[in-house]
C-alpha cells in the first residue's frame, strides 16, 4: 500500500503554487502552465505525473462519468435518463457547438476538450523542464520523459478520434497565445508513434500502481500503429506487451475472492480490492482512487448509479397492483445493498444487453455475475401479510413483466419506462462495495458505487488489439487464436472458422470484455477512419473514404445496424427521439475554443456551424 502513490503528499503540496494560470485561450477557462520552478527536483517530476494519472481518473468516475457520453455515441448504449429533456438523445438537436458540451444532465464533450487539453499542457510542462532536476542517470530522466510522453500521447489518441484535426502543443507555453491552428490527425499520430516509441525504450515496468508501464506504452503504441494503418507495427507492439514475459492473462482464482466457489476467475478479476495486487498480471494500467488517499474521488466512483437499472423507482407491480420492490438498506431481502441503486443513465442496447450473448456457459454472462430484472425478487414486506394470496406466494420470488411484442411496448411497457428501469447489467463489473461500516460510507448509503481501483488497459484488450492487426492484414487465423485467448478465459465456446471472423466478431468480443473500460466511440471512430484510409470493404460490403468521411463512415452504419433506439428513433417519456446522424463520427469543436483563439484558426467538424470557415490544418507539427 505504501507502494501506491507514494507521491501523493508531494502531488497535493505541488499543485498548490501552480495553481496561478497563465492563459493561452486554447479553451474558454483554464489552460494554464506548470511554473518550471517548481520541476527542480525528480520528487516534484513524479508528483507532476502523478497529477497526470489522477487526471485520467476522473473520465470513469462521478455522476454521469465523461465515460458514459463516449459510450452513449456507439452501439452499446444510449443515455438513459429520461425523467428530462436535456440529455444527450436527440444528438442532433443537442450536439452543437454552442449548446451545453459539460453538464451531468447534458454530455460531458466540453469536458474531454478542455480536461484532454488540461492534461496535454500538464504533460508538456514536465517535457519542456526535463533538464531542471539533477538525476541519478540518463535512465531515470528517460523514464520520466518517456511517462510524460505517454500521458501526453494518451490524451491526443483520444482528442484525435474524438475531434479529428486538432492543434498540436508540442512544448509548454510561458505567454499567452490566442493563434492555435488545427493540424492534421495523421500527423500527431505519426509524433505520438514517435514518442511513444521513445517511451518504450525507458518506461520501465513494476513501478507504483497507478503509474504509467511499459506494458502501457506499448498497448496504447498499438492503438496508434494501427490508427496509421501500420498493422505489422501494430503487432510488433502487441507482442512486447504479450511475449515480454511481465504481464500474462488471469485464467486461474486469485485474490480476496478466490475461495468464492459460487464465483469464477472473471468476478476475481473485477473486484476492487484485486485490481492492484501483486497476484494480477493483467493489469497493464490502473487508475487509484482509495477513500483514505488524499484527492480521492469526493462523491465515489458512482459506477452503480451510473449503469444500474432504476428499479427503485420503477413502476413494478404485482398483478393486483401492489408495490413490488423496496429499496430499503434495512429490508429483509435488501437488493440496494446486494445490486447497488442506480438511475440508468447508462442504458445498454438490445444488442449489449441480449444479442451478443449467444454462449450460455460464458462466464461474463452467467447467473450471477450478469443481472437481469428477472433476477430481483420482490421484495416489498407488505406482501408477505397482504390479503391477497397470490401476493403473498410472490414475496421472494423473481420478478416478471408480461411481454411486448412491439417496438413501442418494448421501451414504455404500459406503465413502465424500460429505457431506463427494465434492462441487463454486468454485475460482476459495477458492483463496487464499500470496505467501511455501511452506517460510516456516506456513498453507500443508498449503494451507489464507492471508491475503487479501475483499469485503464488490461491484457485482454492487447489480445483484441493484436487480433485487429491480423484482421486488417488478412491474417484470419492468427485473429481467431487471439479472440479465443480471451473467450477462453471466460469459459465461452471457442471460435473454429476463421473465415467468418470480421471486424464485427471483433467489436461484438470488445462489447463483452471491455464494459466501462474502453471508449467505445474513440474506437469506432478509429475503426472507421482505418476503413476509409484502406478502402477495405467491411462486412456490410460498404467501402468507404476519407474524402466523405462525415457523411458516410463504418461508425455510424454500425450504429444503425446495431442499435435499435437510434436506428428507429424510438422515443422517450419527455417525447424526445434518439437520433444520430453520420457527422457525429467526430464531436464538434467547442465554440468557445474558437471564440477565444482570435488570431487563429481551430477548424470545425463539418455537419458543424462554423465548418465553412475551416482554412487548410497544418501538414507539419510547428
Amino acid at each position: 500500500m505504501k507502494k501506491i502513490n507514494s507521491y501523493i503528499v508531494v502531488l497535493m503540496a505541488f499543485l498548490v503554487p501552480l495553481s496561478g494560470c497563465k492563459k493561452t485561450f486554447l479553451d474558454s477557462e483554464q489552460l494554464s502552465s506548470y511554473a518550471p520552478e517548481n520541476l527542480n527536483s525528480v520528487n516534484a517530476m513524479k508528483a507532476a505525473l502523478n497529477g497526470l494519472g489522477a487526471s485520467a481518473r476522473r473520465e470513469f468516475f462521478g455522476d454521469s462519468a465523461p465515460m458514459l457520453t463516449e459510450s452513449i455515441f456507439s452501439d452499446v448504449a444510449v443515455e438513459g435518463t429520461t425523467d428530462k429533456n436535456t440529455p444527450a438523445q436527440d444528438l442532433i438537436s443537442r450536439i452543437t457547438p454552442d449548446a451545453n458540451l459539460n453538464s451531468d444532465d447534458y454530455n460531458k464533450i466540453g469536458w474531454y476538450w478542455d480536461n484532454e487539453f488540461i492534461a496535454v499542457r500538464q504533460a508538456n510542462t514536465i517535457i519542456t523542464n526535463i533538464n531542471l532536476p539533477n538525476y541519478a542517470s540518463e535512465a531515470e530522466k528517460n523514464a520520466i520523459l518517456g511517462a510524460a510522453l505517454f500521458y501526453r500521447a494518451f490524451n491526443y489518441y483520444r482528442l484525435v478520434h474524438q475531434f479529428g484535426d486538432v492543434p498540436f502543443l508540442s512544448k509548454d507555453y510561458d505567454a499567452p497565445k490566442a493563434d492555435f491552428y488545427s493540424t492534421k490527425r495523421e500527423v500527431i499520430l505519426t509524433q505520438l508513434k514517435a514518442d511513444l516509441e521513445f517511451a518504450q525504450t525507458w518506461v520501465l515496468d513494476g513501478g507504483n500502481k497507478g503509474e504509467a508501464t511499459k506494458g502501457a506504452v506499448s498497448h496504447l503504441l498499438t492503438k496508434v500503429n494501427l490508427a496509421l494503418g501500420k498493422f505489422d507495427d501494430a503487432v510488433t507492439s502487441a507482442n512486447n506487451v504479450i511475449n515480454g514475459g511481465k504481464y500474462g492473462m488471469m485464467t486461474t482464482r486469485f485474490g480476496s475472492t478466490a475461495s468464492d466457489a459460487a464465483k469464477n476467475v472473471v468476478w476475481d478479476l473485477h473486484r476492487m480490492d484485486n485490481k492492484s495486487i501483486a497476484a494480477n498480471r493483467e493489469a497493464l494500467f490502473l487508475v487509484i482512487d482509495r477513500e483514505a488517499f488524499a484527492g480521492f474521488t469526493p462523491s465515489g466512483s458512482q459506477l452503480m448509479r451510473n449503469t444500474v437499472p432504476a428499479w427503485h423507482f420503477a413502476n413494478v407491480k404485482t398483478p393486483s397492483g401492489a408495490t413490488a420492490i423496496v429499496d430499503l438498506v434495512s429490508a429483509e431481502i435488501p437488493l440496494t445493498r446486494m445490486y447497488g441503486r442506480g438511475i440508468g443513465r447508462y442504458r445498454g442496447t438490445p444488442y449489449s444487453t441480449k444479442n451478443i450473448w449467444t454462449d450460455n456457459t460464458d462466464f461474463r454472462h452467467a447467473k450471477g455475475m450478469w443481472m437481469d430484472m428477472t433476477d430481483l425478487v420482490y421484495n416489498n414486506p407488505a406482501l408477505k401479510t397482504s390479503a391477497n394470496a397470490a401476493d403473498r406466494a410472490l414475496y421472494g420470488q423473481p420478478l416478471q413483466m408480461y411481454s411486448a411484442s412491439n417496438l413501442a411496448q418494448r421501451f414504455t411497457n404500459g406503465g413502465l419506462d424500460t429505457i431506463r428501469h427494465w434492462f441487463g447489467w454486468p454485475h460482476y463489473k459495477v458492483f463496487i462495495n464499500s470496505t467501511n461500516a455501511l452506517a460510516n460510507d456516506p456513498y453507500w448509503s443508498p449503494p451507489r458505487g464507492t471508491n475503487t481501483d479501475w483499469y485503464v488497459f488490461r491484457l485482454a484488450e492487447t489480445y483484441l488489439l493484436r487480433a485487429e492487426a491480423y484482421y486488417w492484414r488478412g491474417d484470419l487465423a492468427l485473429a481467431m487464436a487471439d479472440l479465443n485467448v480471451v473467450r477462453s478465459r471466460a469459459n465461452a465456446a471457442l471460435l473454429t472458422n476463421p473465415a467468418l471472423v470480421t471486424i464485427g466478431t471483433i467489436l461484438d468480443e470488445r462489447a463483452r470484455e471491455l464494459y466501462w473500460e474502453e471508449p467505445r466511440k474513440t474506437e469506432l471512430t478509429r475503426i472507421a477512419y482505418i476503413f476509409a484510409q484502406t478502402g477495405k470493404a467491411a462486412y456490410n460490403g460498404k467501402s468507404y473514404t476519407v474524402a466523405t468521411f462525415s457523411d458516410n463512415n463504418f461508425m455510424y452504419d454500425r450504429i444503425i445496424e446495431k442499435n435499435d433506439f437510434y436506428r428507429n428513433q424510438v422515443p422517450t417519456l419527455q417525447g424526445v427521439n434518439y437520433k444520430i446522424a453520420p457527422y457525429h463520427v467526430l464531436w464538434p469543436v467547442p465554440a468557445s475554443a474558437q471564440r477565444f483563439n482570435t488570431e487563429g484558426r481551430i477548424n470545425q467538424n463539418k455537419g458543424y456551424a462554423g465548418y465553412e470557415q475551416n482554412v487548410p490544418a497544418l501538414d507539419k507539427i510547428q
